[in-house]
């Protein structure tokens, strides 16, 4: 089973992920991602899928037109994990 992040790595992963907001009440990050179209939006979305398949870790999200609204916690683990964390990077990544 995938592990919660302690206070201390929750705190030091919120410091490399500026632009996440983070919910404490249900210890889940969340950003707001704007693109140039639909079509980049989409892009972002399918290469996000991918990797959300591979990880067998599946981000909640809403897309209208150019902007992905998305939301990572780990629900087997209560709150915010390693995979989260990893997540957001990539999607970081994506976005460019």
């Amino acid at each position: 089973m995938t592990e919660r992040l302690s206070d201390a790595e929750r705190e030091a992963a919120l410091a490399a992920l500026p632009g996440w907001d983070h919910d404490a009440k249900r210890d889940a990050i969340s950003r707001r991602f704007e693109f140039a179209d639909f079509s980049a939006a989409y892009a972002f979305m399918t290469r996000v899928a991918l990797l959300a398949e591979q990880m067998d870790h599946h981000p909640e999200w809403f897309n209208v037109y150019n902007k992905v609204d998305v939301t990572l916690t780990t629900h087997d683990a209560g709150g915010l994990s390693e995979k989260d964390v990893k997540m957001a990077k990539a999607m970081e990544d994506f976005a460019g």
